[in-house]
């Protein structure tokens, strides 16, 4: 019998257990770093909580902030542009690019996800895609965006709709999974979003 097995139980030799071995230590670490981030959340001061996220790899343009209790996967994927907010109780992924634009503004609960499981896998391999958010987009609250997805300049996104394709620019949508609703009459964008909460 083998020392070494895969998680499909297949006997392994040392030479290819030894790359799984450095992977599993490097998912420790990702895991405890993780954890990190995710205990940073709690502190009710952006500006402490945005130089930890940046020391960990967020790219966090000026002016913007991310609200507490957010939880991050791989952050050195993760860019947010000048002049965004981020709700509480988000989730940004970085394990292929996330892109966030600038004057965003992501509501509560809102997951951003760009790796899914390939679900016509045999070993139900998971499959990486970056996700963009263009300029001035609004994403309401418990919106769900799945991976490979743009998003166009001035989108809107409506609460708990789910974003399974491209939306282009301009647009409301909302539903599950997320469909066309509307049109912003609004076609040049030169607001300013409001001041973050503070000790939030």
């Amino acid at each position: 019998m083998g020392l070494f097995k895969d998680k499909m139980g297949r006997e392994l030799s040392f030479q290819e257990a030894l790359p799984k071995i450095f992977n599993r230590f490097y998912s420790c670490c990702l895991d405890l770093e993780l954890m990190i981030l995710r205990w940073t959340g709690h502190v009710p001061f952006h500006c402490i909580r945005k130089w930890i996220y940046q020391v960990a790899g967020v790219k966090i343009g000026r002016g913007s902030v991310i609200h507490m209790w957010a939880n991050f996967f791989k952050p050195k994927g993760i860019e947010i542009g000048e002049g965004t907010i981020i709700g509480d109780h988000v989730f940004l992924d970085g394990r292929a690019k996330l892109k966030i634009g600038n004057h965003v503004d992501i509501a509560s609960q809102v997951l951003i996800y760009n790796s899914e499981h390939d679900i016509n896998d045999p070993e139900f391999k998971a499959r990486e895609e970056p996700v963009s958010i263009e300029d001035y987009v609004f994403i309401g609250p418990r919106v769900i965006i799945q991976p490979g997805i743009k998003i166009g300049k001035g989108v809107i996104i409506a609460a708990g709709a789910v974003v399974t394709k491209d939306v282009p620019p301009g647009k409301v949508v909302g539903g599950v999974p997320a469909k066309e609703i509307g049109e912003r009459k609004l076609k040049e964008y030169r607001y300013r979003l409001g001041r973050a909460r503070l000790f939030q």
